[in-house]
């Protein structure tokens, strides 16, 4: 504990734990809509593959709608803290920004099996897509801007032309299509494809900056 810490600032015994049931569950959730998609997720089935009780989860969610839009805002949170991170994480320079968040989103923790198969069942579920438009416009808003200004910039620098929000929109649309193939496809490529195919996207705009491999000499134009 740092030595600025106080007792007021851990969590308490109790509140640990519930915690801790709490996102047990939500897992359990992810994992049953990646088997079992939207509408056969059942409380018992997710209480069942958590190894807990069915009262435990009425407890923490009260009812399936709860429990379903909790997972979503727990996904969109967690997607939302893997990107910010990755770009703060890559410098200032627009190549590898933009490179940041290509890898970002295309490694764990996101980037997983159960994850985009939970993603895809509340996209194709038309009864999820109020709750999806309700819960993650926001950061569906924020992410597309700094993509679009990510983009902005790069045209800028390599003197290439475009416009911002299609360039962003094709590599972002690239970015969901091998999301969709990942749980889609008989014989679904691995992540290394996944992330040439995005950089082939990329490279198509930013040829000085790109290739299939990605980042050309550190992301500096020749």
């Amino acid at each position: 504990m740092p030595a600025s810490a106080t007792a007021e600032d851990m969590p308490s015994p109790r509140k640990r734990p519930r915690e801790a049931r709490r996102v047990q569950l939500i897992e359990a959730t992810i994992e049953t809509l990646a088997l079992r998609g939207y509408a056969r997720t059942t409380l018992t089935e997710v209480a069942t593959r958590a190894g807990l009780s069915h009262g435990l989860v009425n407890f923490h969610f009260q009812s399936k709608d709860k429990l379903l839009s909790e997972t979503l805002l727990y996904l969109a949170e967690e997607y939302r803290q893997n990107w910010t991170e990755a770009l703060e994480a890559a410098g200032e320079a627009p190549a590898a920004r933009l490179d940041a968040l290509i890898r970002a989103d295309l490694r764990p923790p996101v980037y997983t099996a159960p994850r985009l198969a939970a993603w895809l069942a509340f996209w194709g579920e038309a009864q999820a897509r109020p709750v999806y438009q309700d819960l993650c416009a926001s950061n569906d808003a924020a992410y597309n801007r700094v993509l679009e200004e990510v983009c902005s910039a790069l045209l800028a620098e390599g003197g290439y032309a475009g416009r911002p929000a299609r360039v962003a929109r094709v590599i972002r649309v690239a970015m969901e299509g091998v999301w969709m193939d990942q749980s889609t496809m008989e014989r679904p490529y691995g992540a290394d494809e996944a992330l040439a195919t995005v950089h082939t996207a990329a490279a198509a705009f930013f040829p000085r900056h790109f290739d299939e491999t990605g980042l050309i000499d550190g992301g500096q134009a020749a």
